[in-house]
């Protein structure tokens, strides 16, 4: 089926999974992924990330709500979808007492794909396993049993591509080097959708974020929007003499002491530089008052501090419902 060049690689709309016992893991999700990009999906253990997933690649039945990918519907298409779909799931899974090129040559096998000597030796290489290739995944460390998993899920050239915490576990050499072979694989048109814990994984890789709790998406919007939309600037006032209470020249500022009057705290701004600017008027106003401060830190918020912001305003929510 032809797809416009404009129109989402996948789509999802009102997906729930209720699993028995009434577990909920997702709540009516609609997302839209779009054709190359990387997506990175944040959330909390439980949040429903790996249902999400399962529930695309086949692997689990949702109770309701559709999946078009390709501009096909899985409920209907699913084997020609499952075709083009390749997916590192979190746990390993292969014959740890076979040989890595026979695991890659399988999974290549699995999916219908012609036998293409050339192309497994090129997924290895790509993925420095070429030199591991007649040895048994059972004596391969734990990193390089990632990268055949990896390898496994490149074998029949999906167009998207999932990987469910793909360095959990890896040491940050491997782990960057990893982040260069998905970079590779984006390069070569594979879409690709990734969870992580690793949250500087999508500050540093991804085009979009989507943030999920408790089986709903609390957020998505390109990275850089999201640091627009949420970042906040914090900044700390240090005193040699503390202050009784916060000077009321500071007005209505969104300021706080700390540390015994030690400290003056400042968190606000929206991301367009307004923290900056409240910071440098309290600088002055301090300064007018004749109220002399020793030191003065300021940090921006990063993409984990606007997650974890997010996921604790969720479950706040949540519990007061």
């Amino acid at each position: 089926m032809n797809m416009r060049p404009d129109e989402p690689i996948l789509k999802i709309s009102g997906l729930r999974k209720t699993y028995k016992g009434g577990v909920t893991a997702l709540g009516g999700v609609d997302l839209d992924i779009r054709r190359g990009e990387i997506f990175a999906l944040l959330g909390p253990n439980g949040a429903g990330k790996t249902t999400l997933i399962g529930s695309i690649c086949g692997l689990v039945r949702p109770t309701g709500g559709t999946i078009l990918a390709f501009g096909q519907n899985m409920a209907k298409d699913w084997r020609s979808i499952r075709q083009r779909i390749g997916l590192v799931p979190q746990e390993l899974a292969f014959d740890i007492f076979d040989k890595v090129i026979n695991q890659v040559r399988y999974s290549r096998g699995m999916f219908g794909c012609v036998p293409d000597e050339a192309r497994v030796e090129e997924i290895l290489k790509s993925l420095t396993l070429w030199e591991k290739r007649g040895e048994q995944i059972r004596h391969l460390s734990g990193g390089m049993k990632r990268r055949v998993m990896i390898a496994k899920a490149l074998a029949h050239d999906p167009e998207i591509l999932f990987l469910d915490e793909p360095t959990a576990g890896v040491d940050v050499e491997l782990r960057r080097d990893m982040w260069r072979q998905i970079e590779a694989l984006r390069a070569r048109g594979t879409t690709i959708i990734l969870t992580t814990h690793y949250i500087e994984e999508a500050e540093e890789m991804a085009d979009r974020v989507g943030v999920i709790d408790k089986g709903r998406i609390l957020l998505v919007d390109d990275k850089d929007t999201i640091m627009a939309k949420l970042g906040r600037t914090e900044a700390i006032f240090s005193f040699d003499e503390p202050l009784v209470m916060v000077p009321e020249c500071l007005g209505e500022l969104p300021v706080q002491l700390e540390e015994g009057g030690r400290q003056l705290l400042y968190r606000g701004g929206d991301g367009t530089g307004k923290g900056k600017r409240e910071v440098a008027e309290i600088a002055r106003l301090l300064t007018c008052a004749d109220i002399r401060f020793t030191g003065l830190d300021t940090r921006e918020s990063s993409l984990e501090d606007i997650f974890v912001d997010l996921v604790r305003e969720s479950q706040g929510q949540e519990a007061v419902a």
